[in-house]
């Protein structure tokens, strides 16, 4: 049974499969030139899929973050303050402290990195699959007040309980 590129395309979208629609074509060429089997064939378009949607949901999560700069811990400087326990900040990154319900608080003077490090926490955590929110703590502060004058605390807790990791700055 052969179908026409036009239904295949229409099939594709109508399921949602970006990648295997602008792929598919070009992979059964290289497929039929290099004698790949039809079941490797079907596993390069999945895998392919399958990373594509991996990268959408991080960027979904970091977008929803709403970090005020995307920050690494590959971008911080190790030289400045020169009393950060380097380990201590590395361990940190397995985000082990998450799963287990427990707090991280830095502490510091202005400018020795702190946001930097909450930022690239979180950001690590968005790569990791957690839901994230980075606010500002006299925002949130702020927003839950009037949240209780108008009778809706509850309901604008949620927001900051949500997220597996919430950051106050």
């Amino acid at each position: 049974m052969k179908t026409d590129s036009t239904t295949l395309d229409s099939h594709l979208d109508t399921l949602h499969l970006p990648f295997l629609k602008e792929h598919c074509q070009p992979l059964a060429t290289t497929a039929a030139k290099n004698s790949i089997t039809h079941l490797d064939y079907l596993t390069q378009l999945i895998e392919g899929e399958a990373a594509l949607r991996a990268d959408r949901a991080v960027a979904r999560r970091i977008q929803a973050a709403r970090f005020p700069v995307i920050k690494t811990l590959d971008t911080f400087r190790w030289d400045w303050p020169k009393k950060s326990n380097r380990l201590q900040i590395q361990d940190l990154f397995r985000l082990q402290f998450v799963h287990d319900h427990a707090n991280v608080i830095f502490l510091g003077m202005v400018g020795i990195g702190k946001t930097h490090l909450a930022s690239a926490l979180g950001y690590a955590a968005c790569q990791q699959g957690m839901s994230v929110l980075f606010a500002n703590a006299i925002d949130v502060i702020n927003t839950l007040h009037a949240a209780q004058t108008k009778g809706t605390l509850k309901s604008e807790l949620r927001k900051y309980t949500n997220p597996s990791l919430l950051i106050l700055d």
